[in-house]
């Protein structure tokens, strides 16, 4: 068994193709294929299930990554120890949802990057449900999504809540709804209201805010930082937690601002996920660390959103 085995099966679990996989590691597609099957045939197991639409570890094969993802770590240790300036990259990626927070996770990334120079941090903006399916199937190191209290967190997931939040209603300074202590939903439906699309947490709020009823015109959008900016030109309205829009560069720059919900008390949640019982690679620890004490020092900056220890 040799090194590059397990760091080309780590890949393509990672990327979820054997394409990207090669290009990542600079090797041809059917060179990297032939490693992984003399790994499969020296344990043999089927570590991989492979498909049209790409290469996914099978159940034998995730019961192995743990073991695989420790061998790597050990590895890395012992280079250190040796002091062999070596310049292997490691990656940890993250998937979150665009309701997410700026303000929390650009300092946490470049906090990392100072501790850990040569370990890249891939941030992929998508929907929670493909963030839980990439963190169980090793796709992910972690997670942040939202969730609405008493929502249930999916079997084999560790959670950890960071922020508490409320759901805001995001407008343009000039809008005369800022001018206004609070927002009724009858005011809401008067404004042309920028919704995210079916599958975001905010959605399926503002669904149940509205019961049933239509805006005079919406637009639909994929992300809370297209919301922002639409908001920012003049377009709309949109409706976002609260920690999504504090401290935002463009709250900061006074070029959006919120006001809350009339008469609403619900709690939107920011929760930082990885699968549980994995053995977690030590810079994927940092990270998390990171966004736990970033989460802390918001709650102080802010006054407003509250973590969970």
């Amino acid at each position: 068994m040799r090194t590059e085995q397990l760091e080309y099966i780590a890949a393509v679990t990672r990327l979820g193709s054997l394409r990207r996989a090669a290009e990542e590691l600079r090797v041809s597609q059917p060179a990297l294929s032939e490693t992984v099957r003399n790994l499969e045939r020296e344990l043999g197991v089927d570590l991989l299930e492979r498909k049209r639409s790409g290469s996914t570890m099978s159940t034998q094969g995730r019961e192995l990554l743990p073991h695989i993802a420790g061998v790597l770590e050990a590895l890395d240790r012992l280079r250190a120890a040796a002091g062999e300036q070596h310049r292997i990259s490691r990656m940890v990626r993250v998937g979150t949802v665009n309701a997410a927070t700026i303000p929390l996770l650009v300092p946490v990334v470049r906090e990392f990057r100072a501790t850990h120079p040569v370990t890249q941090v891939e941030v992929v903006g998508t929907q929670q449900s493909e963030i839980q399916r990439g963190l169980s199937e090793g796709g992910f190191d972690l997670g942040l999504v939202n969730h609405l209290a008493g929502d249930d967190v999916p079997a084999g997931l560790e959670s950890s809540q960071l922020l508490r939040g409320r759901p805001v209603v995001c407008v343009h300074p000039d809008s005369p709804l800022a001018a206004r202590p609070a927002v009724t939903v009858e005011e809401l439906l008067r404004e042309p209201l920028v919704a995210m699309r079916s599958g975001y947490v905010m959605h399926r709020f503002v669904h149940r805010l509205l019961a049933g009823r239509d805006p005079v015109f919406s637009y639909s959008t994929d992300g809370a930082e297209m919301g922002k900016l639409m908001v920012a030109e003049g377009l709309g309205v949109t409706v976002l937690p609260d920690f999504s829009v504090i401290g935002d560069p463009l709250e900061r720059l006074g070029r959006i601002t919120y006001r809350p919900i009339a008469d609403d008390t619900t709690c939107v949640l920011l929760m930082l996920q990885r699968r549980r019982g994995d053995a977690v690679a030590q810079a994927a620890r940092d990270l998390h660390q990171g966004f736990v004490r970033r989460a802390r020092e918001l709650h102080v900056i802010s006054g407003v959103v509250s973590p969970t220890a």
